[in-house]
């Protein structure tokens, strides 16, 4: 794979130990994962589900795109379909995220009868309380509206034998880290712990120290300059001519499904609505767009309704879409960390992808 200094990177294929059809999981479970498309595991899918079978405490540290979700997803299915009476909270940073998870869980889940609830800010907090009180085996949510719910006594986590920690670094990043600890506090000392993460920094080891008991690390993390990633800059001489390089560029043939990062709420909505006046289909999604509308456009993007989506950090945290083209940097990440996760957008399950930053 060529990088944009000219340099050649050889990407060695993973050989997987297991597949689906040896993992020690019921039939309409691999039916499932097998009709998703899915044809053989991930590293992180491989050297994970046995572990979690096994009910062991597990740290997962992998980039975003490596099959996470299906990673701790497929074998918790497994666990609760044997004994209805296990429960299990996933906690994670961001709605869009969520849903996700909650979308991955419906689908691998099918046909066996198990149930999950959906708990998270910009929804229905009345009909969040009713479907925690039909007792769910599956409870996914967002640390606001978790810790709502729990000082209103409608959910109690000492009941859940299984708690997932996911994007436990996104969560920290963005102010998190007391609710994580007052969770963990919360939790039966009896109980299968889980935690995802990309990278474990010294914050991130505190939460660790009092989560896991004896824990199998599993680590698939690949430098952070993805070698499938093809990396540009562009630099920009006039800032008022910015936005002239911006179209010129999404103008060419082959930025077919960009996503552009942008530093805030304002300047995101500022520059999608001139894209459009120039007759681009783009939509943006930040803070100040009802969720309702962040997931509609999500959606639009994904299924190809619009060609650009326009994003902030925080709207961005966990989105999971195939085959974007190319992701823009059209404002500066303000640390490496960002723009590694801003990147990873693209190029995700080692496909091709391009990461252009504007400098200047």
């Amino acid at each position: 794979v060529k990088t944009s200094q000219g340099t050649t990177s050889e990407i060695i294929p993973y050989t997987p130990v297991h597949t689906f059809e040896s993992f020690k999981i019921n039939d309409t479970l691999k039916k499932n994962i097998l009709s998703k498309g899915y044809t053989s595991p991930t590293p992180i899918q491989d050297q994970t589900i046995p572990h979690i079978l096994e009910g062991k405490d597990v740290i997962g540290v992998a980039n975003t795109g490596t099959g996470k979700t299906a990673a701790f997803l497929i074998p918790l299915i497994e666990i609760v379909s044997k004994d209805r009476n296990k429960k299990v909270i996933i906690v994670t940073p961001t709605r869009e995220l969520a849903m996700q998870i909650r979308d991955e869980f419906i689908y691998f889940a099918r046909g066996l009868g198990i149930y999950c609830a959906l708990i998270m800010g910009g929804a229905n907090m009345y009909r969040q309380k009713q479907d925690l009180f039909r007792n769910p085996n599956f409870v996914i949510g967002t640390p606001g509206r978790l810790k709502d719910l729990i000082q209103q006594r409608a959910l109690n986590l000492s009941s859940f034998g299984i708690v997932v920690l996911d994007e436990v670094d996104q969560m920290v990043d963005i102010g998190f880290l007391n609710d994580i600890k007052y969770f963990v506090s919360l939790l039966n000392s009896n109980r299968q712990s889980l935690f995802f993460s990309a990278t474990v920094e010294a914050k991130v080891k505190g939460v660790l120290s009092s989560f896991v008991k004896n824990p199998i690390t599993v680590s698939v993390k690949k430098q952070d300059m993805l070698v499938n990633i093809k990396h540009d800059i562009v630099k920009v001489v006039d800032k008022y001519k910015k936005i002239e390089q911006l179209h010129d560029l999404l103008n060419k043939k082959d930025f077919e499904k960009v996503l552009i990062f942008g530093r805030t709420k304002w300047g995101v909505q500022k520059l999608s609505e001139e894209l459009v006046k120039r007759g681009f289909s783009a939509e943006a999604i930040h803070g100040d767009k009802r969720q309702s509308q962040r997931q509609r456009s999500l959606d639009r993007f994904k299924s190809n309704q619009i060609k650009i989506l326009l994003a902030t950090d925080v709207a961005s945290r966990g989105l999971d879409i195939d085959d974007v083209s190319h992701v823009i940097n059209y404002d500066q990440p303000e640390s490496y960390e960002i723009y590694i996760h801003r990147i990873g957008r693209t190029g995700r399950l080692d496909k091709p992808g391009n990461a252009i930053t504007f400098v200047g």
